[in-house]
């Protein structure tokens, strides 16, 4: 049977309304037309369901053997727009419905 590893849920306050988020994929290499992709992070507010995925645009390719990256290590203002940047994008978070999948710039916009 396959184990999976689920990264742990931090919490944060978004514009007076609580938040989770984790990191739900590392930057990685695609077989796809983009051939690397950025991370990209799960939200959902605190009381809701609907989830979105926000995903940020590949950065330099890291060095091989070099550490993997932590949800801890994510600057928590760069989480809060993002965040605040998929509200503006038409995300409702305490709507029902399907994950949302948005893509955000470099520094979460």
């Amino acid at each position: 049977m396959a184990r999976t590893k689920q990264s742990a849920e931090l919490e944060i306050e978004v514009g007076g309304e609580p938040y989770v988020w984790r990191l739900q994929r590392q930057a990685q290499w695609s077989s796809d037309a983009a051939g690397w992709r950025g991370m990209a992070i799960a939200v959902r507010h605190k009381e809701g369901q609907r989830e979105a995925v926000l995903e940020f645009p590949p950065g330099p390719q890291p060095r091989y053997g070099a550490p993997q990256l932590k949800a801890s290590q994510i600057a928590p203002e760069l989480v809060a727009k993002a965040i605040a940047s998929a509200i503006a994008a038409g995300w409702e978070p305490l709507s029902r419905g399907k994950t949302v999948a948005i893509v955000v710039d470099a520094a979460g916009g």
